[in-house]
């Protein structure tokens, strides 16, 4: 099984793994995929509906789940939101044909931590699912992008100090700009030739002079100050 470290600590694995999916070619193009990534003898087990779902969950403890949104006897959603509740240490991401907002953003309130496009080719497929194993929560960038335009700006006045006294230097609203684009701390090291450790103060230093505790609360931070565009 392969298993990697994300940037908080905690271990992140691909296996064992359910697969959601009623489309037969779909099943068997998600499971070499996983198959792939987390090893040919890894356990994969696929679900044709939400009741199937079930079944298997009850009597398998999953790490990981890709689930499609519209099934034969439901909504993926529902089992998404029952997992969060009652599986909360297993990693859930939608794959699904349908990219609506309203859809989205409904999946990820339910617990999904990323939302993939069926229509990509296997080869993206293959890295944002790598990227789960590290931490990452892949979101499609087409989705992601409409999503940060969803996020109301808020007027810099509002904060107890102007946009100009955050002193963001240069390397700082570098690693800003690649996290707004969706990539990790491992990610952002490898790109700007820095150890994950420095990513990672610089992160916090970000995070600090934004007043925010999360990636995604300092990217919405960031654009409603005109940081990032």
């Amino acid at each position: 099984m392969n298993i990697r470290v994300d940037n908080s600590g905690t271990a992140v694995a691909l296996a064992p793994a359910l697969i959601v999916e009623d489309d037969q070619a779909m099943q068997r193009r998600l499971t070499g995929l996983l198959a792939g990534i987390a090893g040919a003898d890894s356990p994969i087990a696929v679900a044709g509906s939400l009741a199937a779902a079930r079944r298997l969950i009850d009597e398998t403890r999953f790490a990981f789940a890709l689930v499609d949104i519209g099934l034969p006897d439901g909504d993926g959603r529902d089992l998404i939101a029952w997992l969060h509740d009652h599986r909360p240490a297993m990693t859930v991401v939608v794959i699904s044909a349908w990219g609506d907002d309203a859809v989205v953003l409904a999946a990820l309130k339910s617990g999904a931590i990323g939302y993939l496009l069926k229509e990509r080719e296997d080869s993206e497929l293959a890295l944002w699912l790598r990227s789960i194993e590290r931490g990452g929560a892949p979101i499609d960038p087409l989705i992601a992008r409409r999503i940060l335009t969803l996020l109301p700006a808020q007027p810099p006045a509002r904060r107890n100090e102007p946009a100009t006294d955050l002193h963001l230097t240069a390397r700082e609203r570098e690693i800003l700009e690649l996290v707004s684009r969706g990539h990790s701390n491992r990610e952002i090291a490898e790109r700007l030739a820095l150890s994950r450790l420095t990513v990672e103060g610089y992160t916090k230093a970000i995070y600090r002079k934004l007043a925010v505790g999360s990636r995604t609360a300092a990217v919405h931070e960031a654009k409603s100050l005109g940081l990032l565009d």
